[in-house]
């Protein structure tokens, strides 16, 4: 058995350290990493380590964990992002009087 990159687990693994860092650093700055590493997780699970289109290539698959993570982030910042009317205008200053 290998212990190597493309075992899920070890992206599963990864995804949930990565969730659990969001929780003590938040502003969506790991979620998106650990979504990312969750779904690599279960296309290896899936698939297998030497299926889909990954094969046995690192950088391949490093290549699709960044891609499935930056996805993930644009999800989210669509779904929780800043919303309309979020932002404040000042019309005066509190030092003019």
């Amino acid at each position: 058995m290998s212990w190597g990159w493309d075992v899920w687990w070890i992206w599963i693994a990864g995804g949930i350290v990565l969730a659990i860092l969001e929780l003590l650093a938040p502003g969506f700055i790991f979620l998106g990493f650990a979504l990312g590493a969750l779904a690599m997780g279960l296309l290896f699970l899936l698939a297998g380590p030497g299926g889909l289109f990954i094969g046995g290539s690192l950088p391949l698959a490093l290549l699709t964990f960044a891609v499935l993570s930056a996805l993930a982030w644009l999800a989210m910042r669509r779904l929780v992002g800043v919303r309309k009317g979020q932002t404040r205008v000042w019309d005066r200053d509190i030092n003019e009087d």
